[in-house]
């Protein structure tokens, strides 16, 4: 009994220290029985990336908590371990190494991002044979001919594109423009924005990039106004959208604005001034794609499940678009038990299946669609809503 107190005590501890080391999840079962897995994360870097860190931490540690109380991993207790990187690909490759080859190895590895973490590691993670999820999706980490093991949980550009697609057409509107900026996210969402709505029947009258160290997109948006679009698809993050917004209003510019989801996840749009744009005339015509589980509904029980927990283990500082953690361990757990193993390659070929994916209790995606061939997550266009800018709450838009 007294052996029993202190495992549960430590557990207690470990729960609470939300940014420790390791965090003993749940009790109730064999001290040996573990299913190890560590999540890579900027905890220590500058500004945004580290409360994007914090929330991909938060949310794993979050799932654990709620798939330990219904049974763990195949039966065994999750263990997650956080290796804090410091969003530096060669820090990350040092403690994964480590990690690997320590006497604990872990049974999966997931990553907080940005996309550099995952290009640095998953071929490290691949040559251990461990299951990997990624929320940072490169140019190949989908491929399951090319990462068996590894399954991206952020959607791809092409799925933000054909959500929009859906939300233009509703609209009736017939043709729109597009600006962009020049980063690398920046440059394949436009250019599959562009191919996905005019396969789709819309005109794209104009598609402008832009430098994100510029100061003043009003040359760029004045070529886009000229073609006279019905919409205008606004892709940017952090400063750089007030750039956007301010050449907007400056050119006397009314037109509806679509945002994607980097200007969602731009803390100046949730914030009043003076630190934000929320509530003045130059967010009066956007409306932001996000995740449907990113706006709050007093009836989706699953997602706040998942909102409470992670409150009760931290302060939530970014939005639930960088919860995805919080879906791996629900996948892993469907796995598991459709596989009747915890065996790495046994649980990536239960992830290709739909039934495995149907089963998942996934809150921030509600369906992921991994197959034998692509293990990117293609979720179905309603995983997307599109709102108005509002405040931000413990990760949700209100």
């Amino acid at each position: 009994m007294k052996r029993r107190q202190l495992i549960k005590a430590a557990a207690t501890f470990a729960t609470a220290a939300t940014l420790s080391t390791t965090a003993l999840i749940s009790t109730g079962f064999a001290a040996d029985d573990v299913f190890r897995v560590v999540v890579l994360g900027g905890l220590s870097a500058k500004g945004i990336l580290a409360d994007n860190s914090s929330t991909s931490v938060l949310a794993a540690q979050a799932g654990a908590e709620i798939v330990n109380k219904n049974g763990g991993i195949g039966g065994k207790k999750v263990v997650v371990e956080v290796l804090d990187d410091q969003a530096n690909p060669t820090v990350a490759v040092t403690k994964l190494r480590e990690a690997i080859n320590s006497s604990s190895k872990p049974d999966a590895v997931l990553n907080s991002g940005p996309s550099t973490i995952a290009e640095a590691t998953l071929p490290i993670i691949n040559q251990a044979g461990i299951l990997s999820f990624n929320i940072g999706p490169t140019k190949t980490s989908w491929d399951a001919a090319k990462f068996p093991l590894n399954f991206d949980l952020s959607p791809a550009p092409a799925n933000y594109a054909s959500g929009f697609l859906d939300y233009i057409k509703v609209k009736g509107y017939k043709s729109v423009g597009i600006i962009h900026g020049n980063s690398a996210y920046g440059e394949a969402l436009g250019t599959l924005m562009e191919k996905t709505v005019s396969e789709g029947g819309v005109t794209v009258t104009a598609k402008e990039g832009y430098d994100y160290s510029a100061l003043d997109m009003t040359p760029q948006l004045d070529k886009i106004k000229s073609t006279n679009p019905e919409a205008l698809i606004v892709d940017g993050y952090g400063s750089v959208v007030g750039y956007v917004l301010q050449g907007i209003q400056k050119l006397g510019w009314d037109i509806p604005l679509l945002g994607d989801n980097s200007i969602a996840a731009t803390g100046l749009i949730s914030k009043t001034p003076p630190d934000g744009v929320l509530g003045t005339d130059a967010v009066k015509n956007l409306v932001m794609q996000v995740f449907s589980s990113t706006k709050y509904d007093p009836d989706a029980t699953g997602v706040n499940e998942a909102v409470a927990t992670m409150k009760s283990l931290g302060p939530i500082k970014a939005s639930l678009i960088l919860a995805y953690n919080y879906d791996a361990l629900a996948l892993m757990a469907a796995a598991a038990e459709a596989a009747g193993s915890t065996d790495a390659k046994a649980m990536a070929a239960a992830l290709e299946t739909d039934a495995v994916t149907t089963a998942a209790k996934t809150e921030i995606l509600k369906k992921y669609n991994f197959s034998k061939e692509s293990h990117a997550a293609n979720p179905s266009n309603d995983s997307f809503a599109f709102i108005a800018p509002s405040e931000l709450k413990d990760g949700q838009y209100q």
